[in-house]
């Protein structure tokens, strides 16, 4: 197939890049290489790739119709949407910008399916959408109507517009939650990164709260699973599904650290502050109908899939 990913060069579109092509698939990767972090940092995740003749870079943002116009012109099989602007507490900042992106920008690569009769799409959305939920673990028939961020609102709000042009254009969809995703290439902004290089520098950590907050923390490989899963099953039905993909595990911060410290070897300086706004209290994956329909099973333990991180975070 040739398969359409948008934000391809990030963090979790540059590993299943990689293996979309490992997997015999054509892809085109569009990403516009914004400065959330350093864009070297994704221009080197798909270095190793360039060269294929089977990837071809379409350098746009999603926002702009008339790139979206020519990048859709050769015909493709399906698109993986994982371009947004992420981050909750930068959305909380900058709340026009996150509509923006990851409304707007979805709302084009809707329409640009929809003209080129596209009908397969797989969306990423977030474990965000859940918000405080009370219930554990987060089940996909659970209210989702109180984000408390604007990045999870703006997810929640792309999940509807999938379903709407499921209903309105036959656009077979399948939305995955995922659920705060680590691994080698992690982005430097996101906790297991950044804690990573503060232990290494000698310098102290932020710790929101008391340490008893908790994240379902999600290998890489597990998640690139899941997706190739994914498409195997949008492609063989008409359908409008949302699916967590998640470890179904809890790690509290002040375990995250216990195992970064012992990984390390080296003591975190800890410097304790109030809870952030936007910060929910913890995720928490209900994976059964993930294994149902995908038959997925992350099988990467969270001691295991630390140390694959900080393997390649010496290693760089």
């Amino acid at each position: 197939m040739k398969i359409i990913v948008t934000g391809g060069a990030g963090f979790i579109g540059s590993h299943l890049c990689k293996t979309l092509l490992a997997n015999g698939h054509h892809v085109l990767c569009i990403d516009n290489f914004c400065d959330y972090y350093d864009p070297a940092i994704k221009r080197g995740n798909i270095r190793e790739i360039l060269d294929s003749d089977r990837f071809q870079l379409c350098e746009g943002d999603i926002r702009d119709r008339k790139f979206l116009n020519d990048a859709f012109r050769q015909p493709c099989d399906m698109v993986i949407h994982l371009a947004a602007m992420a981050g909750v507490r930068p959305s909380i900042e900058n709340p026009v910008l996150y509509q923006d992106v990851n409304i707007n920008g979805t709302v084009n690569i809707l329409e640009q399916c929809r003209m080129s009769d596209i009908k397969h799409l797989i969306f990423a959305s977030s474990s965000s959408v859940y918000g405080n939920n009370e219930k554990v673990p987060f089940s996909e028939d659970d209210p989702v109507d109180h984000p408390i961020s604007p990045y999870a609102a703006t997810k929640k709000a792309a999940e509807l517009l999938c379903h709407t042009w499921h209903h309105l254009f036959g656009i077979s969809c399948l939305a995955l939650r995922f659920f705060t995703v680590y691994g080698p290439g992690q982005r430097p902004d996101l906790a297991i990164h950044k804690f990573t290089r503060r232990i290494t520098n000698g310098e102290p950590i932020q710790i929101f709260g008391d340490g008893t907050s908790s994240r379902d923390y999600t290998y890489i490989g597990d998640i690139v699973d899941g997706i190739v899963r994914g498409i195997e099953y949008v492609q063989s039905r008409n359908l409008f599904e949302v699916v967590n993909l998640g470890e179904s595990r809890t790690i509290t911060l002040s375990e995250l650290l216990e195992t970064l410290e012992d990984e390390l070897g080296m003591k975190a300086i800890r410097q304790n502050l109030p809870m952030q706004p936007g910060d929910v209290d913890r995720t928490f994956a209900d994976i059964s109908k993930a294994k149902r329909l995908l038959g997925y099973d992350p099988h990467t333990s969270f001691r295991e899939g630390v140390r694959q991180f900080v393997a390649w975070y010496r290693a760089r």
